[in-house]
């Protein structure tokens, strides 16, 4: 294998390794568990759920850009990488304290909120390193193929649990045998030992992240290794250069609208991802193990999505891929905001009647749809709408604009559902945030703004 594709392959770990993070803990397994188990009251646990999530997007939020600056400006990425992972690590693993009707809650969800922001960081370090793996004309199928080797990792995962873990009412797991290493279903050892799974398949899964991709190696400037400021002179210097990328966006009428919109778009995406499998086990009762095939389908519909979409965003373009996966997502939202026991779709339904259960089950697999579709195609799109040659700098500011109002969903939800105290209409804010993402997108321009590089 040559060193390029080592690079990538490399690079795209780090999705295989940080995909669990998201998929069990934040959505199918860990979210799910906390709000019926450790909460108990499903509509107080969405509450608290969202308000962790808020502090955490909010802190993302004040110290990515920044972060952001001074990682460009040092000629070593691994000890940031190396601190990041470190926090992935410990608060995974410390949710296996999170027992039945715990009295550490605030410490449960600090914890969660550390490795959370330890993923958000370094993310946003693998992907400035995107437009180094290959020419632009390759970028948007190296972006679909780490979503998708993603989601894969996600899969094995999250069957690896569903199999061998994670206990159903019975006791058992699916494969009806007692949780492996002798976990106690009763006080749900074999749910809980999802956080310290995710640990150990972060720490294994980032070796060829660190053997092939070798970050240290890649686009270091002359004047970066020269670099011997100071942290506050780097700091002070790279928040000028922040303030003078806002002004470079405001001369495109384009760049501005796509940066926009895909930060209302992406909240609603990572709202419903975070909300969904709650609302699930909250609305429609579903067990943990429901919630895992759920899970497991909607990863491979985004799988099966995002190759698909990679086809046709380098057949038409993609903002009609982008275009049209949100209005999916917000069909779905609609969907999801109108099923409970009693009816779908707002229509009542008889007693003990599947469809709404149904109903659940397809919008899984529009969720993981558009999640792959959406997330692969917006990266591409970024590449197009970024003036010629600064493209670290425009996948700076997408990083800070996802970031930006990624506590918007999770607060909105939170508000929603504390002042109705109602899990479904606390759904309701992830269809507004798609709505104005949409309607922004007019104005971008699908082959970016050519006055910007001329």
């Amino acid at each position: 294998m040559s060193t390029n594709k080592k690079r990538i392959w490399g690079w795209m770990f780090f999705d295989w390794a940080s995909q669990p993070y998201h998929t069990l803990l934040i959505t199918f397994i860990f979210g799910p568990y906390f709000v019926a188990e450790v909460m108990n009251d499903p509509v107080l646990g969405q509450e608290y759920w969202g308000w962790m999530l808020t502090i955490s997007g909010i802190l993302i939020a004040l110290f990515a850009p920044v972060l952001g600056s001074v990682v460009d400006n040092r000629p070593s990425k691994n000890p940031w990488m190396i601190l990041f992972s470190l926090m992935i690590i410990v608060g995974s693993a410390y949710l296996w304290l999170a027992v039945p009707n715990s009295s550490q809650v605030v410490l449960i969800l600090l914890f969660f909120g550390i490795g959370l922001m330890g993923i958000e960081f370094a993310t946003i370090i693998t992907n400035s390193m995107l437009p180094d793996l290959g020419p632009k004309r390759d970028v948007g199928q190296i972006s679909g193929n780490g979503w998708a080797f993603g989601y894969l990792g996600g899969i094995i995962a999250l069957a690896i649990m569903m199999l061998f873990f994670a206990e159903t009412e019975t006791g058992k797991t699916y494969l009806n045998i007692d949780p492996l290493f002798g976990l106690n279903p009763e006080n749900r050892e074999g749910t809980r030992f999802v956080g310290p799974f995710c640990a150990f398949w972060y720490l294994i899964f980032m070796i060829p992240f660190f053997m092939w991709v070798k970050p240290d190696k890649m686009r270091v400037t002359e004047e970066v290794k020269s670099n011997n400021s100071n942290l506050y002179q780097v700091v002070s210097a790279d928040l000028k250069t922040i303030l003078a990328n806002f002004s470079n966006v405001a001369k495109s009428r384009s760049l501005a609208a796509y940066l926009l919109s895909s930060m209302f778009y992406r909240d609603a995406l990572a709202g419903i991802f975070a909300f969904g499998g709650i609302y699930a086990a909250g609305v429609l009762g579903w067990s943990i193990t429901q919630l895992g095939i759920f899970g497991i389908l909607a990863l491979v519909f985004g799988i099966i999505a995002t190759i698909i979409g990679g086809y046709y965003d380098k057949k038409i373009g993609p903002k009609i891929v982008i275009l049209i996966s949100i209005i999916v997502l917000i069909l779905t939202g609609f969907i999801i905001l109108s099923t409970s026991l009693e009816e779908v779709l707002f229509i009542p339904v008889k007693e003990g009647s599947s469809l709404p259960h149904i109903s659940f089950w397809i919008c899984g697999c529009l969720i993981g749809a558009v999640g792959g579709t959406l997330q692969a195609s917006s990266r591409t799109m970024m590449v197009i709408q970024a003036i010629k040659g600064r493209y670290t700098e425009a996948f700076g500011l997408y990083a800070l604009a996802g970031k930006a109002t990624s506590f918007l969903a999770p607060f909105l939800i939170a508000v929603v559902t504390n002042i109705s105290g109602d899990q479904r209409l606390g759904i309701s804010p992830v269809i507004l945030l798609a709505l104005i993402g949409l309607i922004l997108l007019y104005w971008v321009k699908p082959d970016g703004d050519e006055n910007l590089n001329s």
